[in-house]
């Protein structure tokens, strides 16, 4: 997943790799409703907020600033995103101010890595004091940026600048897992003792380093329930849980875990997305869409909310038609009719049950040469089956371009032991997204050799799977130097 990163979490996915590493969101849609727009501020209004508000002395004041004002302009806007407006309008307000001591650097630099401007923070900090808060947004910024590298040396000085020794850790470990590195990341969790390995954020992270790895999924989930036990707006500890209960197929209680997830302050985008999806499943088009679209109202480049914003767009826009329904319905019902519900000579029953032909549906798929070339079935059984298709309106052969076409058993004899042992894998070793897993299940296809198998015209024709998911499959196939058939 291209994406940007905000407080507290970390990273990309490939899955939309969004394991529980989960990234937040531009503060442009934190904490907006899904289906519900962000209240429109009369000029007033935004005024009288202005005067009332409890930032106003945080931002704007001279007195000295650090962690606890920084977690309290959070939780303010948390709990009221009207505030957010507030918020900015207090940072425009102190960008103009004549006053720009290195104290003030770093009120505003701060301020504008909580609104997502990362950029802008890292050089309004530049002329900071250095001191400890000064390296540790240095640090977040740069996390947020992909520059992981960069984040542990700033985190590192945030450390020696007196800055609380326990939260750097966890922020290393993090950057470390992020950056492929989950081995040295435990390692640094590891490491701490005490009242912080009951926190949110230890919890949170020790569980997604667990997953990182691969390892006992029930600690993980296990490490992810403390974890929203101990703060229950831990934005990542909610996403962890939704993504293990959207793994399991547990969709419901992955949506409501989803739902609080992105309704923290700032908004995950991996949530988001994946709660897109989730819409998607249950064909509520609209919401997805919503989902897709709030990510890009802060990133408007994010390819995949593009992609899967255009694709949820088609599937809505296919239109119903209550009539054709009610047509197929019944069409379907007369298909499944038993051939034993007719009357038949026995010699018609048995050839039909030799060529494994159970019901209606069944002869409006095979052909009257097939039938013929069966033993023992002569004119007088093909007389009689088509006047039995007849009575209920259907002909032989009828459907017989919808017969699901034949898979030769693919003989892995003559293939090298470890070719063998690839082609036995399953398919969650591709770490797909969400969506292009979900699709998998419902093929039934648990290898990657019953994968490869398949067209790519095949997996296009299942729901929700589109030309995103289909080269997401093909992109992880070609890394193991694998290709679907045909390609």
């Amino acid at each position: 997943m291209e994406s940007n990163h905000a407080t507290g979490l970390g990273s990309t996915r490939q899955l939309i790799k969004i394991q529980a590493y989960g990234l937040h969101c531009h503060p442009k849609f934190a904490r907006k409703q899904q289906g519900s727009k962000l209240p429109e501020l009369a000029a007033t209004s935004v005024v009288t907020s202005l005067l009332e508000s409890p930032l106003k002395e945080i931002v704007l004041s001279n007195r000295s600033f650090g962690p606890q004002d920084i977690k309290l302009i959070t939780q303010t806007i948390a709990e009221d995103f009207s505030q957010f407006a507030v918020f900015r309008d207090l940072v425009d307000e102190l960008e103009v101010r004549e006053d720009q001591t290195p104290a003030a650097a770093v009120r505003l630099g701060v301020c504008y890595y909580i609104m997502g401007r990362y950029q802008q923070c890292l050089h309004t900090l530049q002329r900071a004091d250095g001191g400890a808060v000064t390296h540790f947004y240095q640090g977040k910024s740069h996390f947020a940026l992909e520059e992981y590298g960069k984040a542990i040396t700033s985190y590192d000085s945030a450390k020696s600048a007196g800055f609380d020794g326990d939260m750097c850790v966890l922020a290393i470990a993090e950057a470390k897992r992020i950056a492929g590195e989950a081995e040295e990341a435990l390692t640094e969790l590891n490491g701490l003792f005490g009242p912080i390995e009951q926190s949110a954020e230890y919890l949170y992270q020790r569980g997604a380093t667990i997953a990182a790895q691969g390892d006992n999924p029930a600690e993980v989930v296990a490490l992810y329930e403390r974890a929203v036990e101990a703060d229950e707006s831990h934005s990542g500890a909610l996403f962890g849980l939704a993504l293990e209960n959207d793994r399991r197929g547990n969709d419901y209680m992955a949506l409501g875990l989803y739902k609080r997830a992105v309704n923290c302050f700032p908004s995950n985008v991996g949530a988001l997305l994946n709660l897109g999806i989730l819409h998607e499943d249950m064909e509520d088009y609209d919401l997805a869409q919503q989902c897709y679209q709030r990510i890009l109202d802060a990133y408007p480049n994010h390819q995949r909310a593009q992609l899967f914003l255009r694709d949820t767009g088609a599937s809505g826009d296919m239109l119903y038609d209550e009539d054709a329904q009610k047509r197929l319905d019944r069409m379907t019902q007369v298909l499944n009719i038993p051939v034993s519900n007719f009357e038949m000579s026995i010699r018609s029953r048995n050839c039909l049950q030799k060529m494994g032909i159970n019901s209606l549906g069944d002869l409006t798929r095979a052909s009257e040469s097939e039938l013929m070339a069966s033993k023992n079935f002569g004119e007088t059984s093909l007389v009689e089956i088509r006047d039995m298709l007849h009575s209920k309106g259907l002909e032989l052969g009828q459907f017989a371009h919808e017969r699901p076409e034949v898979e030769t058993p693919v003989d892995y004899s003559s293939f090298s032991p470890d070719e063998q042992t690839m082609l036995e894998r399953p398919t969650s070793d591709l770490n797909l997204s969400v969506r292009a897993r979900k699709c998998m299940v419902r093929l039934g296809m648990t290898s990657i050799g019953e994968l490869l198998r398949k067209t790519g015209d095949n997996l296009l024709e299942t729901k929700n799977f589109g030309v995103t998911s289909l080269n997401e499959v093909r992109e992880k196939l070609t890394q193991m130097g694998l290709k679907l058939r045909g390609d």
